[in-house]
């Protein structure tokens, strides 16, 4: 691992070159993400960028934690709301308004990295892995949440719907970003609402 900042001056600078990174990244994808571009857009020399990280992979490793942070942390209002059905309901109301928006074009950052450098770098894949579980343990803790309030029955396997709502959103996403519409999205969370809306009890 590159040095870690201490100064604030420091933490800036990294910060610019993983965000610079991470543009590249999104615009020639991460194999073709040059060194050089990134020095160029994040107005760092080479020297800075080795000052900071090892090499490539390592930068890319840092471009994966930043992409984990920046997809979570763009649905922390929404995961906020979990513990209730109609919190569930706008979360994924809220993840199929921003496939209409782009068409359906982009899918998962984090999904799109998995599939550029998963079987190539191990650590990467890694860190990608621990975004998903961040995002299904949010979904895990507003189920369990209904649970504790009643809106869903005590033996209900929590652990399960979680699993199975990420799993059908990422292969929304993946059909939207194909096909260039949010319909699949859609049609793919409403079938895991459906199977929590199963275990709603009676007064829900």
């Amino acid at each position: 691992m590159g040095v870690q900042p201490r100064t604030e001056r420091g933490r800036r600078t990294r910060e610019r070159i993983v965000a610079a990174a991470t543009q590249v990244v999104a615009d020639k994808g991460a194999l073709g993400a040059s060194l050089d571009e990134v020095g160029e857009r994040a107005l760092a020399s080479r020297s800075q960028l080795y000052h900071y990280f090892d090499d490539k992979s390592d930068l890319l490793r840092a471009v994966a934690e930043s992409t984990n942070d920046a997809v979570l942390g763009a649905q922390e209002d929404l995961f906020a709301g979990l513990g209730t059905w109609t919190g569930l309901v706008r979360w994924a109301d809220a993840l199929v308004a921003v496939q209409e928006e782009r068409g359906g074009v982009g899918g998962c950052p984090i999904a799109n990295l998995v599939c550029q450098l998963g079987e190539r770098d191990d650590e990467i894949r890694a860190a990608l892995a621990d975004g998903f579980d961040r995002w299904e343990h949010s979904i895990r803790a507003g189920l369990a949440a209904m649970v504790a309030s009643g809106e869903l029955r005590a033996d209900c396997d929590t652990e399960l719907l979680a699993a199975s709502t990420l799993a059908s959103l990422q292969g929304g996403l993946v059909l939207s970003q194909a096909r260039r519409e949010p319909l699949p999205l859609r049609r793919a969370l409403d079938g895991a609402l459906g199977l929590i809306a199963s275990c709603r009890t009676t007064t829900a």
